[in-house]
């Protein structure tokens, strides 16, 4: 028989113990969950969670915004210092020097050679041949722009690159447009030369 102080104690035992307790309805367990659980503290952190929306750091690159007297800077250097920024895929077009006689496939075995030479140096860019004076080139890294503008213009069939709405030349080289006039006006002169020495000639024979 239960003495009164071991029925107290197991009465104190069910009380404290009242907020967790199971039932057998119809053969089937069932817990029950109490509604007070600011007690309850989770300190099983899931380390997939610990890595959900975070960056490596590899991945990151350090911001480093343009100076603030870009009116004091030249041209070239605002031009710089605005396409730092651009990180994404880039595209443009190179013009090959006027006046010079080139067929399609010789245009397409200078873009190739242009896009083996500078994956060598570890610049991701492809070359294409538009016609026989423009080659379109598509880059995966917009920060290697100016690596390869110097690389285009270091070549002595480009005259001018366009990246996104820049263009750019060689220090002291006219815009494509006056070459283009001027190549035209030299050969308006050569062709009215001829169409004078031909009448002059056929003057002599009408002598």
């Amino acid at each position: 028989m239960m003495t009164p102080l071991s029925l107290l104690l197991l009465l104190l035992f069910f009380l404290n113990n009242s907020n967790y307790f199971c039932t057998v309805v119809g053969g089937k367990g069932r817990i029950h969950i109490p509604d007070e659980l600011d007690d309850v503290v989770d300190d099983e952190e899931d380390e997939a969670w610990k890595q959900w929306g975070q960056m490596s750091s590899s991945k990151l690159t350090e911001f480093d915004p343009p100076p603030e007297n870009l009116s004091e800077m030249e041209p070239d250097k605002i031009r710089e210092e605005l396409m730092k920024g651009q990180m994404g895929l880039v595209f443009g077009f190179v013009k090959l020097r006027l006046g010079v006689r080139r067929t399609p496939e010789k245009v397409a075995e200078i873009a190739m050679q242009w896009t083996k030479v500078l994956k060598t140096g570890a610049v991701e860019v492809n070359f294409m041949g538009v016609d026989v004076s423009t080659i379109m080139f598509t880059m995966n890294n917009g920060q290697d722009a100016f690596e390869l503008r110097d690389f285009v213009l270091s070549q002595p069939e480009a005259y001018e690159i366009k990246i996104g709405d820049q263009v750019f030349r060689r220090p002291g080289d006219p815009p494509l447009d006056e070459v283009f006039e001027k190549l035209q006006h030299e050969k308006n002169n050569v062709d009215g030369s001829a169409s004078a020495l031909e009448t002059d000639e056929d003057t002599k024979d009408e002598l």
